[in-house]
């Protein structure tokens, strides 16, 4: 007995719609995968979005991870060194938005504005200049480098150890200071160390006794050449070098025993460090 043909036909549909589907099935998945056209500069502006959210990513890796340090040098003979104490750093916190960073007077003019400060007041680049000056010296790899203390405009102490790796982009560096004057520490990568400390006033409770303190400012009456003066000074204690790390103004000279003019014109803080290094490393037989 032959098949009836409605049985035939009912076969045949069903053959027909599973082969539509198998065949519409590959069609759909490459449909999903083909990316969306985007907009005109959406790849500009994806790009920067991944460059801001990889910046965050990297600060935040930094402060969780710390500070490097640099080997260690080791003065065989532990003879004195030098100290520094950075004045009237510009180091300020801000709530900017959503996030807490130090204002500078380039990315946050128009916030210092509305609360009435003075932009050009607010410039951490001064201060990070003058670290790089002292950190990159030769006087440092030596080991002759004993310690270096800031002080900001706001009173706040803190105290860097002469090992530290400075960051060298700016950005980072303000990420760095704003984490320690929140966190009040910085510690050394793997380590408990702290690199960087917040520490009570006043500075001189942390100076060698006996240690001479010179200030420097353009304002100083007294004027000498830096080289004789430091190799007249005394080898048996350490030298003690007030500056200022401000755009305008003059460092406190209460507790300095000198108060000297190095220069007959205007001197960054930078500038003024590195003739202090070179002139220390005169003295010493450095490099």
């Amino acid at each position: 007995m032959g098949r009836s043909y409605a049985v035939k036909g009912r076969k045949k549909k069903r053959k027909l719609h599973e082969a539509a589907a198998s065949d519409a099935g590959p069609l759909a998945v490459e449909a999903e995968e083909l990316p969306l056209p985007e907009e005109a500069g959406g790849e500009d502006k994806g790009k920067d979005e991944e460059a801001a959210a990889a910046g965050e990513d990297e600060e935040e890796h930094a402060a969780v991870e710390g500070l490097p340090v640099v080997p260690r040098p080791v003065d065989a003979k532990r003879r004195p060194g030098a100290i520094f104490v950075l004045e009237r750093a510009c180091l300020e916190v801000g709530k900017v938005g959503k996030t807490m960073q130090i204002l500078n007077s380039d990315d946050h003019a128009n916030y210092l504005r509305k609360q009435n400060r003075n932009p050009a007041d607010y410039r951490p680049d001064i201060i990070h200049q003058a670290l790089l000056a002292i950190f990159d010296s030769p006087l440092t790899k030596a080991g002759r480098l004993q310690a270096v203390y800031v002080r900001t405009e706001k009173g706040v102490l803190f105290e860097i150890k002469p090992h530290v790796r400075m960051p060298r982009t700016f950005k980072r560096f303000c990420g760095l200071m704003s984490q320690l004057l929140q966190k009040l520490s910085i510690t050394a990568v793997g380590k408990r160390e702290k690199l960087l400390n917040v520490v009570k006033n006043p500075v001189t409770r942390y100076l060698p006794v006996g240690a001479p303190k010179i200030g420097l400012s353009f304002s100083a009456e007294k004027s000498v050449n830096l080289f004789d003066y430091v190799a007249k000074s005394s080898d048996d204690e350490p030298l003690v070098f007030v500056v200022g790390a401000m755009a305008h103004g003059k460092i406190d000279k209460e507790y300095t025993d000198d108060y000297i003019q190095i220069c007959k014109y205007p001197l960054s803080a930078a500038c003024c460090l590195n003739r202090i290094c070179s002139a220390l490393e005169q003295k010493w037989n450095i490099g």
